[in-house]
């Protein structure tokens, strides 16, 4: 039998959303601006790594940072000074959905499925949907309902719906 070193896997690393950052700060100097503003987090050089800089329909700015379980749970606690802003951060999670059948966990490029389209759930593109705003429907939660004995869910949106109950689940799974 050998008895050697093993490896003890890491955990991986977490992305986390600052959300309403400064104008002026940039993915370069973030690290160094979260480092010298928050001293109450005990960080160290290079446990917070800025990934991309986005901005939302409101015109304000967020930031995307990678971190460790530690920094982040620490991070999820508390609130950010950047700059002259207190920021709030949040879980930065997305769903990946394929625009070809409008399922999760694949993309258009990985699709085995149906041409769906999702507005109505119709076997067409979304640039040949005809169907009125008010009579939208999703496949996923449309699925859900049919193999659940149970509980039904709303199926009355289109697949870009941010209140879809299987959005939801997916990225509760996530988290």
């Amino acid at each position: 039998m050998h008895c050697g070193a093993f490896n003890v896997p890491k955990l991986p690393k977490s992305r986390l959303t600052i959300r309403n950052t400064a104008q002026d700060i940039t993915v370069e100097n973030l690290e160094e601006t979260i480092l010298a503003q928050n001293p109450k987090l005990s960080l160290k050089p290079g446990e917070v790594a800025a990934r991309f800089k986005f901005r939302i329909k409101r015109g304000e700015t967020s930031m995307v940072i990678e971190v460790g379980p530690e920094t982040r749970k620490k991070m999820l606690q508390s609130k950010l000074k950047i700059g002259w802003l207190i920021c709030n951060v949040g879980d930065y999670l997305l769903a990946k959905r394929c625009f070809k059948c409008s399922r999760y966990n694949h993309r258009h490029q990985d699709c085995r499925g149906e041409e769906t389209c999702p507005l109505c759930a119709g076997e067409h593109t979304l640039k040949g949907c005809k169907t009125p705003t008010n009579k939208h429907k999703y496949i996923n939660c449309m699925t859900y309902n049919r193999y659940s004995k149970t509980e039904k869910i709303c199926e009355n949106h289109s697949s870009l719906s941010k209140n879809c109950p299987c959005l939801h689940a997916v990225i509760t799974k996530y988290r």
